[in-house]
C-alpha cells in the first residue's frame, strides 16, 4: 500500500546542509541494536556507569565493547559523563534524541 501526498501541500523544512550534515552523523552514531539499548536504559536510569549498564542490558556485551560504544556516544554529544570517585556516570546529553524511538515505532518500514 502506498500513500501519496500531493508534493504542493507539504513544506520543506529548508534545513542547512551542515545541520544535516550532523543529524545524518547522530543517526550514523546510534545506528546500533547496543547503542539504542543503551539510550533507553539511560532514560529510565538517567545516569550510569558502565558497569550498571553492563548489568542491565538484556544481552551480552564485553565491557572494553560497552566503553567504546559510551564514548563514541559521547564524542558526537550524545551522551555526558561525570566523574565519581572511581566512577564515571553516563547520561544523556538531551532527552529529546528518545523521540527517535516513537518516530521509528510509528513508521511502517520496520514493521513491514
Amino acid at each position: 500500500m502506498f500513500i501519496y501526498l500531493n508534493m504542493s501541500l507539504v513544506k520543506r523544512r529548508n534545513i542547512p546542509l551542515e545541520s544535516l550534515s550532523k543529524m545524518a552523523g547522530i543517526l550514523k552514531t546510534i545506528a546500533h541494536p547496543v547503542r539504542l539499548d543503551i539510550l533507553e536504559l539511560l532514560e529510565a536510569e538517567k545516569s550510569l556507569t558502565v558497569s550498571d549498564i553492563k548489568d542491565k542490558l538484556g544481552q551480552e556485551v564485553e565491557t572494553s565493547m560497552l566503553s567504546h560504544h559510551l564514548i563514541k556516544m559521547k564524542d558526537k554529544g550524545i551522551l555526558v559523563s561525570e566523574k565519581k570517585g572511581k566512577y564515571i556516570f553516563y547520561q544523556l546529553r538531551d532527552p529529546h534524541i528518545l523521540q527517535i524511538f516513537d518516530c521509528m515505532q510509528a513508521c511502517r518500514l520496520i514493521w513491514e
